[in-house]
């Protein structure tokens, strides 16, 4: 397995960059191959994924260790390949991927080429709540300690309230952005669920 390729950019296409590293030309399909162009003259590095098959041998690259996991992790989602996994960072900046997967917004992810309602729900399936080590770099706050007090809170009427909500067919991404403010308040199981109305119907 080859982990990164270090050298000078020799050539650019819209599908992959050709990395010069002491005379040997690395072909690597990446997302966004012409972000590489302000690097043509300066030594890059390109953190890399090998793919095997039995009728070919691919490299992808990526700028970062973080987006290369991110990829990685697109890849363990049934129905996509390598193919799709790069389309999808190659048209979304990878913190939205991850705010969008966490908040269970499929609507967004089906912008994305190749991805299908049915794909995007098995890509929330799959990969929510899993990708809080690719998140430490884009999105830091999405698992940070509010979150955890959202899933774990002690305060019993609170959690009784968000059940409720969710029975009565609010989106988790939903009541994430109303319990902060509820967290505030010490209220009855009834009161939190008529506040909590009050906020989702503004």
């Amino acid at each position: 397995m080859i982990e990164f390729v270090k050298g000078f950019v020799d050539h650019i296409t819209p599908e992959y960059i050709v990395i010069d590293h002491h005379g040997i030309g690395y072909q690597i399909h990446a997302p966004n191959p012409f972000s590489y162009t302000k690097s043509r003259k300066e030594e890059t590095i390109v953190y890399t994924y090998q793919h095997v098959r039995e009728d070919l041998i691919a490299l992808y690259g990526f700028s970062s260790r973080e987006e290369k996991a991110l990829f990685m992790k697109l890849l363990n989602v049934t129905g996509i390949g390598p193919k799709g996994a790069l389309a999808i960072l190659a048209s979304g900046n990878p913190s939205q991927v991850i705010e969008a997967i966490e908040n269970e917004n499929d609507t967004f992810l089906v912008k994305f080429p190749g991805v299908g309602k049915k794909t995007a729900r098995q890509i929330i399936l799959d990969l929510k709540g899993k990708l809080a080590d690719v998140a430490a770099l884009y999105s830091p706050d999405l698992f940070n300690h509010e979150e955890i007090e959202y899933k774990e809170s002690a305060n019993h009427a609170l959690n009784e309230a968000i059940e409720a909500l969710k029975v009565l067919g609010y989106a988790e991404r939903e009541i994430k952005k109303i319990v902060p403010s509820l967290q505030k308040e010490t209220l009855t199981t009834d009161q939190y669920v008529k506040k909590a109305l009050q906020k989702l119907l503004k």
